[in-house]
Formats: C-alpha cells, structure tokens, sequence
C-alpha cells in the first residue's frame, strides 16, 4: 500500500513540474512574439512614404508648376534645385497625346529635341554662370516650361495654326516658355543682368516644338 501512495505521489509531481515548464516557456513565447511583433510594427512606422523614396513631391510639383504659369511673379531658386523630372515626363507625354490627337505623330522629335536642347543649354549656362549647373536641373526647369506648349497644341486639336491667328498665338507661347525658362535660370544660379542673354536660346528651342505644334 505504501508502494501504491509512492508511486502516485511521484506522477503527481512529475506532471505538475512538466506543466509548470511548459507554462514557462510558452510564455517566453508569447513575450518574444509580442516584442518582435512590436519592433517589426515600429520599424514599419518609421520607413519614409514610397513617394518620398521615388522623390515624387505634388508640393513641389504644384509650385514649380504656378511659378510657369506665373511668368510675372518672382521666382524662389531653391524650388528649381531639386531634379525633379516628373512633372517634364508628364507635360512631354500630354505634348505628343495632343499633337498626336492633331494628327501629327511627333513623338520621336519631341524627345529628341528636347534632349539635344538640354544639352546645349547646359553648356551654355555652365560657360555664362559662376555656379555650376547639373543637367538634371536644366532637364526639369526646360520640361516644366514646356507647360504653355502643351496649351498651344491643345488649341492645334479644335482649330488650325497655320494662319496670323495661329502664328500671333505661338509667338505668344515662345516668349511665354522662354521667359520662364531664363527667369528660373537667372534666379536659380544668381545671374542677375543675363535674362535676355538666356532667353535667346530658350526660344530657339521652343520655337522648334512650336514649329512641330504649327507645321
């Protein structure tokens, strides 16, 4: 009988340690996946937003956007400082929808103009400016411009430029671009005195897209 109490006792006591140690270590579990769950939560909070990581700013977009619209209206350089090459993307891709609505498929000398004329006018400011200027920076004010542009081949859908109508309304839109353009560029890289020496090759390039919106 005594061998039977034994017996009984010690099950008793070996189950009762078995749970208190499994109890144990599912509640260091418990912990470590709370903690981990929580470290992961926090480190998921301070990543940067995924427009932020692709350097897409609407503030900036929106600003540098009135700024052409405006050509009046002094300019903040700082703005124009960043590379930021969407808005270009987006108003050289409504230039080839609204000439190709017109009927004339231009999309290869659109880009290709735009390219060669970046890299002429940022030459040309890195031999007339003491602050050098990167080519991203040319590419994004030059593309931002090309908003009025956009305008003028909107019109060429409803109605023909090819008149003094036509021609009055793109010699409008040249000196529209380009003196936003060398308004930018003056205020940006501090030289102060050279709009008009800047604005000569603006409107070269802008007449040769207002020749492709026109002709």
């Amino acid at each position: 009988m005594s061998n039977f109490e034994q017996s009984e006792s010690d099950f008793y006591q070996s189950n009762y340690a078995t749970d208190i140690q499994d109890q144990g270590y599912s509640d260091s579990g418990a912990h470590e996946n709370l903690y981990g769950s929580q470290n992961y939560a926090d480190s998921f909070d301070e990543e940067p937003p995924l427009l932020e990581e692709l350097g897409i700013n609407f503030d900036h977009i929106w600003q540098k956007t009135l700024t052409v619209l405006n050509p009046i209206k002094p300019v903040d350089g700082s703005i124009m400082n960043e590379t930021d090459l969407t808005g270009p993307m987006v108003f050289c891709l409504a230039l080839g929808a609204t000439l190709l609505l017109a009927g004339k498929v231009h999309f290869g000398y659109v880009y290709g103009i735009s390219a060669v004329g970046c890299l002429g006018i940022h030459a040309l400011l890195n031999l007339m400016s003491i602050a050098g200027v990167s080519y991203g920076c040319v590419a994004s004010v030059l593309g931002y411009c090309l908003l009025p542009m956009v305008v003028l081949s909107s019109c060429a859908v409803f109605f023909s430029l090819q008149g003094i109508l036509g021609t009055l309304l793109a010699l409008i839109i040249i000196g529209w671009c380009s003196l936003s353009a060398s308004k930018i560029f003056i205020s940006a890289l501090a030289m102060e005195g050279q709009q008009l020496l800047v604005a000569y090759p603006c409107a070269l390039l802008y007449g040769l897209f207002a020749l492709l919106t026109v002709f």
